[in-house]
């Protein structure tokens, strides 16, 4: 049993190659791609890769049609941004867990962020649990932006990693993105005031556990500077030397940027300016 890979894009001729390049393991694999205007289609069809286009509305609505609008070679997907690596080692120990379980449905591994050539250990929140590989009718994805898949099955869970590196298009990318990522963010926090489930604190899965944390920490007040000295002092962030510094105060300006905007929504709906 192997594993078909759904590579999504837009405008990813800086990373796409080296991604591609990466997965030599794997024999399906597919760019599905948001009309870029840069070279993607040209990279992704040279080597030879399943190539397909849809329209952009939300993250949440690509990935669902990468995953049921498309035939795949094999049941299990794993889901792959063009800025990540997926090494040999890291595809033995997927496919070796699902030949081994049967049982398990979705699988949840750790990811290693790099900015300016060093891993942040510290500075980035590690560990942060993903759940992209997956059995294709098994799966649910939730939320238009972060999106979180859950599964009716059982979760099994990797002990490698995938490497994450976020600034390869560029500091101008990066914050052309978050600021798209925060607008989603606060209107979504704004409309979607969920009830906090505290169990969930406690669960076992780090979806469930993520998710109250988040719920929490965005009620919380001054979240941007709360967010750099968390990273940045109690999670040992300056151990990552400037790398982690820079980063720390890239991550609470996008925090800051979310608060901003969920501030801004609050008084457009009471009819005041800003």
């Amino acid at each position: 049993m192997s594993i078909s890979v759904v590579i999504l894009t837009l405008n990813e001729e800086k990373n796409l190659r080296r991604c591609i390049e990466a997965l030599s393991w794997c024999d399906d694999i597919i760019v599905f791609d948001s009309y870029s205007t840069d070279s993607t289609k040209e990279i992704a069809l040279k080597y030879k890769t399943r190539f397909f286009q849809r329209k952009f509305d939300n993250y949440a609505n690509q990935r669902k049609a990468a995953i049921h609008d498309i035939n795949h070679k094999h049941p299990w997907i794993l889901m792959v941004d063009a800025d990540e690596i997926y090494d040999d080692t890291f595809a033995n120990e997927m496919k070796n867990k699902i030949q081994t379980n049967s049982d398990v449905s979705i699988y949840y591994y750790r990811r290693k962020d790099y900015f300016l050539g060093k891993w942040l250990k510290r500075s980035s929140g590690y560990p942060t649990w993903t759940g992209r590989l997956f059995l294709k009718n098994e799966i649910i994805i939730k939320r238009e932006i972060n999106e979180e898949y859950s599964s009716r099955g059982k979760k099994g869970y990797l002990d490698g990693h995938f490497k994450h590196y976020p600034f390869n298009n560029g500091f101008h990318h990066w914050f052309h993105k978050h600021n798209v990522y925060s607008t989603m963010e606060a209107e979504k926090i704004f409309n979607e005031r969920e009830k906090i489930v505290l169990k969930n604190f406690f669960s076992k899965h780090p979806d469930q556990r993520r998710k109250v944390i988040k719920q929490i920490y965005y009620r919380l007040p001054l979240r941007p500077l709360l967010a750099f000295f968390y990273l940045y002092i109690f999670r040992l962030g300056l151990i990552d030397g400037f790398a982690g510094f820079f980063y720390c105060l890239l991550r609470a300006s996008y925090e800051f940027m979310i608060h901003l905007k969920v501030l801004e929504i609050e008084r457009r709906k009471v009819g005041l300016g800003i």
